[in-house]
């Protein structure tokens, strides 16, 4: 639905909702089974380069509920170079597209474990992909897998199951999904947080902001996964959520840093933390905030509502002073089906390497040689 509002919390709905009776609507499902009633339940063989329709009905429905699985293991079949499409309503164009580790909260090839009430990432080693989106059609739809990576797809593994409907309820939004990524570029080129090199430039439009989601059209906004590379061990999160409703020139709504939105406080945790709304579901292991950082939030208890357009960013660090590799998928749900921006493209997408320990010591050697080797040259 569409911005609808309601005081009775979700899980509360969830438990109700299943005592209803549904009239007109059978539970279907296309899954990789075996057609031959042997076991080689998978779609084999996706080269690299080529793309495979994996689901294809007519009519109307809401899919309910995907799982995915895939082979080779991610260290020889990068997840974020398999692409995932979704295409509603007989559109040429997809409404959904990302890389489907990113999708299902996998950021930079990484595998480990993520838990949220939309979507997850399960054992063993968040190898097992799933979502609980609802992903309603009323003329048509259609999945499509994109082998954008160097290795071929061996098997893929997959449910989706949806229900089968005469017609759409009224007011039936449609589900959207877009990933985006950047190498953000420090303002001045200076790397000025916590104004440790003088006074910083204000930013009150979030000009050069992280831009999570820029859409047209109505409707709400459903969450994102956000994830953070940070080549420094210096604090990423005051970078403030800026989040411009229907055409407002200044932020409608204005966050205090990104660990607040995330509904965290003082920092980062050093260790994962789930809920079924938000939480970190992957944490840097290096000093300080150094490294890979994945952080989610999903509006299910607030849609983030509109009439005309949604623009969410954020700044990546206080002012956008901070050189960060930043990705995320976002999720809404609109009015129509609609067209979304090109996800940035393979060579976009490329992961930074780590920056551990032994980067840090061959610096440490570089400045002790530029001032000399003196033995007394500490570091500060």
């Amino acid at each position: 639905m569409i911005c609808c509002c309601c005081t009775v919390p979700a899980f509360a709905q969830e438990m109700t909702g299943l005592a209803r009776i549904r009239e007109h609507a059978k539970s279907k499902r296309v899954s990789s089974y075996d057609r031959s009633g042997d076991n080689n339940d998978n779609v084999q063989h996706i080269k690299s380069g080529e793309k495979r329709v994996i689901f294809d009905v007519k009519g109307a429905g809401i899919i309910q509920h995907i799982w995915f699985t895939m082979g080779p293991e991610p260290d020889k079949l990068s997840r974020n170079d398999v692409i995932i499409s979704m295409y509603w309503d007989g559109n040429d164009y997809p409404s959904v597209q990302s890389p489907i580790g990113p999708f299902f909260g996998q950021g930079w090839n990484d595998s480990y474990l993520f838990t949220s009430a939309p979507l997850a990432a399960t054992p063993v080693n968040g190898m097992g992909l799933v979502s609980y989106f609802a992903m309603p059609f009323a003329n048509g739809a259609r999945i499509e897998i994109e082998n954008q990576s160097a290795s071929e797809i061996r098997t893929l593994y997959f449910y989706i199951d949806y229900l089968e409907m005469k017609e759409l309820p009224p007011q039936t939004g449609r589900f959207h999904a877009w990933y985006n990524h950047q190498l953000t570029a420090a303002e001045d080129s200076v790397e000025n947080e916590h104004w440790m090199f003088g006074p910083g430039k204000p930013n009150k439009t979030g000009s050069n902001n992280y831009v999570i989601a820029d859409i047209k059209g109505k409707g709400h906004f459903a969450g994102v996964n956000y994830y953070v590379h940070s080549p420094t061990p210096y604090w990423y999160g005051e970078g403030d959520d800026m989040i411009f409703i229907d055409g407002d020139e200044r932020p409608t709504l204005h966050g205090t840093g990104t660990e607040d939105y995330f509904n965290t406080s003082w920092g980062a945790p050093d260790k994962p933390y789930a809920s079924p709304y938000f939480g970190y579901a992957k944490v840097n292991g290096e000093k300080g905030f150094l490294g890979r950082t994945h952080i989610y939030r999903f509006h299910i208890q607030d849609p983030v509502c509109f009439d005309t357009s949604f623009r969410f960013t954020i700044e990546h660090g206080s002012m956008n002073v901070l050189t960060l590799d930043l990705a995320s998928v976002a999720y809404w749900y609109q009015a129509k089906a609609s067209r979304i921006p090109a996800i940035p493209d393979a060579a976009a997408r490329k992961p930074r390497p780590l920056i551990g320990p032994a980067d840090i010591h061959r610096w440490r050697n570089e400045w002790r040689k530029s001032k000399g080797n003196d033995p007394a040259l500490w570091g500060n």
